[in-house]
């Protein structure tokens, strides 16, 4: 049952990340390698786009506070060291959230990498709700 679940919010997120190419590899998903490649493009592109929305955050702190170099200096750090923070808490959160799955089975990276990939989408949401104007 939770393979079917997996496979079907790995296709979900697939479809999600595919949009701007028209194809992915969690088209037509059928088995557990293809579930796999699935995860994986999920995991990759759920991660960029998270760098792209921080770096986009990081961008418009420098143009709110351009006028004030120590206010910038000082966001700018806040925001680096809590972005390495919940990176660090968000791998070992999903170092354990694949369990009991053998670690290095297929299971276990699957489900690993729908952690890292649901996580880090709704890390990106948050980065994209800071500092609008």
């Amino acid at each position: 049952m939770k393979s079917i679940f997996l496979a079907l919010a790995l296709v979900s997120l697939g479809a999600h990340a595919a949009e701007d190419t028209g194809t992915s590899p969690c088209d037509a998903v059928e088995n557990d390698q293809q579930t796999l490649e699935c995860a994986t493009y999920s995991k990759n592109t759920a991660e960029q786009l998270l760098k792209e929305n921080f770096d986009a955050l990081l961008d418009r702190v420098k143009t709110q506070y351009a006028n004030d170099k120590a206010q910038l200096a000082d966001i700018t750090g806040k925001l680096q060291t809590a972005q390495q923070l919940w990176t660090k808490s968000r791998d070992a959160d999903c170092a354990i959230a694949p369990l009991p799955a053998k670690p290095g089975s297929k299971a276990f990276t699957i489900d690993q990498y729908d952690c890292i990939a649901s996580k880090s989408d709704e890390r990106s949401e948050f980065l994209e709700s800071i500092a609008q104007e």
